[in-house]
């Protein structure tokens, strides 16, 4: 990146550039065409949406039903910030945008939103298409090398080119998935802006435990387990969400959702009962060791509901043998099927890296860009949305709508400003 006093020869000039062809790029860069402003969008990959064709699986999870009030503690302790962007441009408002568009959409029972079609290519080609009804040029294969601060604007710089823009927009989006673009050159600039840019981790990973012992059971999921976060000893966090057990450690949305306050050496306990705690999984047991002594310890906990491989893994961890008798159950051996069943405790080895996360931790330092806006505090008409910014949401759809809020709000701005300019001195 050059110094961002950068002096330029007879660049080509736009009203708006913007950086980064995901979904808060294309939106911005769609409405601010259809304003009737000259839009230039410059994409580092040969074609735009790489990232946004991996959500969901590929299907897309677009946002999640509720009142969008409802969203702001979904994105942990900066929520807040992003509460003028969701109240302007709702859940609501983005599916009737794609729904005016000739696409439908559909909820699932857990209440995330997806493209009836289940095709995240649908909601690509949409903002693609409104691009270019929109007069949007777009550049792809084009990574910008440096952005500075001239006369009139800003200048961005490419090994093609060098453009003039009057608003500049970043919307780079995070560090995570970098093959699909996203590899955090929206933090090095904004750093050369001036601007502080809070610790960048991954987030919505999965964690990788210390001698996993149920690495034989992958694939297995719980729903709406009880998680707790322990440090040094101490509670730090409690989470309820669905938990999937891999090869190497534990996933699911309950576990993603939490993994943006995890740290190498965290204690995880579940409780892989939600509705019966120690004390009453103890006098279950013994009540059926007593009036069923002669059936088999692990037919005892069959009636919990918990998968038999599972009940099976639990029972050899406990010294349990699969053959004992619920009248031979010894005290201790009682104890640790209850403890692994309400209380089971998990030692964080590492999470997930940027290849496997789905999102980014850290970014813009808030502080520095103006919720009502989006707009830098250090320089008019620069704009930070999505996920370069110090933001990340749980899963369930919560990312892509802060992505499309920002841009909205970011836009009605842009076109107030340029609005101004043209209006006679």
């Amino acid at each position: 990146m050059d110094n961002p006093d950068i002096r330029s020869k007879g660049p080509s000039r736009y009203d708006v550039v913007v950086i980064g062809g995901g979904p808060a790029g294309l939106f911005l860069a769609l409405l601010a065409g259809r304003s009737a402003h000259s839009v230039l969008l410059l994409e580092k990959k040969p074609s735009c949406g790489k990232k946004l064709l991996l959500s969901g699986s590929g299907q897309c999870n677009l946002t999640h039903e509720g009142p969008v009030q409802e969203f702001i503690p979904r994105y942990g302790s900066h929520g807040s910030f992003l509460r003028p962007a969701l109240m302007t441009w709702t859940n609501q408002d983005l599916v009737a945008f794609f729904m005016d568009h000739g696409l439908a959409m559909a909820t699932d029972p857990g209440g995330k939103i997806f493209p009836a079609t289940r095709k995240a290519r649908d909601i690509l080609d949409i903002l693609l298409s409104e691009c270019r009804s929109a007069g949007v040029r777009i550049h792809c294969d084009e990574p910008v090398m440096s952005v500075g601060v001239v006369e009139g604007g800003f200048l961005a710089r490419t090994a093609r080119g060098e453009y003039c823009a009057g608003n500049l927009v970043i919307a780079t989006g995070g560090a995570s998935y970098p093959a699909t673009g996203s590899t955090g050159d929206g933090f090095d600039m904004a750093r050369k802006l001036g601007h502080r840019v809070e610790e960048t981790a991954p987030a919505l990973t999965p964690v990788y435990i210390d001698g996993f012992a149920f690495s034989g059971l992958s694939g297995i999921s719980f729903e709406m387990l009880p998680i707790r976060l322990f440090r040094a000893g101490k509670k730090v966090r409690e989470h309820t969400g669905d938990v999937l057990i891999t090869h190497a450690g534990l996933s699911g949305p309950g576990v993603l959702d939490l993994s943006r306050y995890i740290v190498a050496g965290d204690i995880l306990e579940i409780s892989f009962l939600p509705g019966m705690d120690a004390a009453a999984l103890d006098r279950h047991i013994t009540g059926m060791a007593r009036v069923h002594g002669n059936r088999l310890v692990r037919t005892c906990l069959v009636e919990t509901g918990l998968p038999d491989r599972f009940l099976k893994a639990v029972l050899a961890l406990s010294g349990v043998p699969g053959d004992l008798p619920a009248a031979r159950l010894p005290k201790t051996a009682r104890q640790a099927i209850v403890s692994h069943l309400t209380a089971c405790r998990f030692t964080v080895g590492r999470l997930g890296g940027y290849g496997e996360a789905m999102v980014t931790r850290g970014g813009v330092s808030l502080k520095e860009v103006n919720p009502k806006t989006l707009e830098s505090k250090l320089h008019q008409n620069l704009y930070f949305l999505g996920e370069v910014l110090d933001i990340d949401g749980d899963t369930g759809g919560f990312n892509l709508q802060a992505a499309f809020s920002t841009a909205y709000l970011a836009s009605l701005n842009i076109r107030e400003h340029l609005q101004k300019s043209l209006l006679p001195s």
